[in-house]
């Protein structure tokens, strides 16, 4: 059965300001389409729409002062209800005290940062790292008297302390680490944490997502997630997140974001929404196809060890087991053969993809000593530094019938010469 509608009407047609439609010409189109439509059913949609305005009407010269001490929307650059939405769903998983999205995860590393230190002082991180901190910390922060120490990933955590100065303001980690998959204790990172003076802890808890993890239940001061990643879920959005212990941090961080310009969009913060109502679910399966594909890698004779949180052999198994609900889909391994070694089995892949980035519903696989970690970023003795050999893989496993991941390695292993 049909229904019959009239046609919306704009509110030129109700002679707004003293305007009607037959005062508008045809052809002038933007002065017709300013003004939203106002009847129809009064009813609320289920998906939190996309604010794609950059800016909002006010009604007085006193509103401006008003909204910005008690909230409410004046420019996009400064907040958006659609990415207020995704904010507060992050902040729930997270269990912080405030949360804010980024345009990508290394807007929201470098806006920490370059917000909570200034010259003089002294971080604190683990190496090897994502490559584009390391690029911060190696080549960046000495321009602005900025002092790094690295400590090796996976380490106790008395290491950090080891390190601790009068000047430390941060002391950054990665669990699991990328690439490597060190796993950082949590707990014991957290207690030292909160045992220092004005240091403040940051962890990038990107490879786990906050299905699996929650870094703040833990006292780290910061948790950041690159939601390009496991919480976008499908390879076609790039965010960041950040999400505080304290109120007092989140507030200053907020000053920090919107003078650095580093806010997402409303489109890409719809996407992320999206993304994350099915996170449960997908990291339920990438957990159990990692499992599965680790275990069959790690008995292969041309794979020399497997870095996977869910085996025993993992040195830092029973911290995952610890503070991990599951392992996730994350893993990296070394193949014999090196350099050629390695490029062979990537290249050889028909349903395992070979591109940079990770936790999608498509397994992806790259080679960081050529790749994320390689020439552009990072020399050879860096790579030494941190344990990036020449054989290295990384393999984000996604959603397909961990049987068909299988086959597709053990195919392309037999083109391994070692």
């Amino acid at each position: 059965m049909s229904r019959k509608w009239d046609p919306p009407k704009s509110s030129l047609d109700k002679g707004v300001g003293g305007l009607t439609l037959e005062d508008v010409s045809d052809d002038t189109v933007a002065t017709s389409a300013r003004y939203v439509f106002e009847e129809g059913p009064q009813t609320e949609p289920l998906v939190p729409p996309i604010y794609h305005s950059s800016t909002y009407k006010l009604k007085s010269v006193d509103d401006y002062l008003e909204i910005l001490e008690k909230g409410g929307y004046i420019y996009s650059r400064l907040n958006n209800f659609t990415s207020d939405n995704v904010q507060s769903v992050l902040n729930n998983l997270e269990k912080g005290e405030g949360t804010l999205v980024y345009n990508t995860g290394m807007a929201s590393i470098t806006t920490a940062l370059f917000g909570f230190l200034k010259s003089g002082d002294h971080i604190v991180i683990n190496n090897p790292c994502y490559a584009g901190i390391y690029d911060i910390a190696k080549n960046i922060f000495p321009r602005f008297n900025i002092e790094v120490t690295f400590v090796p990933a996976g380490c106790d955590v008395d290491e950090y302390r080891k390190y601790v100065k009068s000047n430390t303001r941060m002391l950054y980690g990665e669990t699991p680490c990328n690439p490597t998959m060190a796993i950082l204790d949590l707990e014991e990172f957290g207690k030292l944490g909160r045992s220092l003076n004005g240091v403040i802890t940051m962890v990038d808890s990107t490879f786990a997502s906050p299905y699996l993890q929650s870094p703040i239940k833990h006292g780290i001061d910061i948790s950041m997630h690159s939601c390009t990643k496991y919480l976008g879920g499908h390879s076609d959005l790039t965010a960041g997140s950040l999400t505080f212990r304290t109120k007092d941090l989140w507030q200053e961080a907020i000053l920090y974001q919107t003078t650095f310009g580093s806010s997402l969009s409303p489109h890409d913060a719809s996407l992320l929404l999206r993304g994350i109502k099915t996170l449960p679910i997908r990291m339920e399966r990438h957990s159990s196809n990692g499992q599965k594909v680790a275990e069959f890698l790690e008995k292969h004779p041309k794979i020399v060890w497997v870095m996977y949180p869910g085996l025993p052999s993992h040195p830092q198994h029973a911290v995952a087991k610890k503070q991990m609900k599951l392992f996730g889909g994350m893993m990296s391994f070394e193949v014999k053969g090196g350099l050629e070694g390695g490029r062979t089995l990537v290249e050889g892949l028909h349903v395992i993809i070979l591109a940079v980035s990770l936790g999608g519903v498509g397994s992806l696989i790259e080679h960081p000593g050529t790749m994320t970690h390689g020439p552009m970023l990072m020399d050879d003795e860096d790579r030494r530094s941190g344990g990036i050999s020449d054989g290295l893989v990384r393999l984000s496993v996604g959603l397909e019938d961990p049987d068909d991941l299988i086959r597709d390695l053990q195919q392309a292993l037999e083109k391994v010469v070692c």
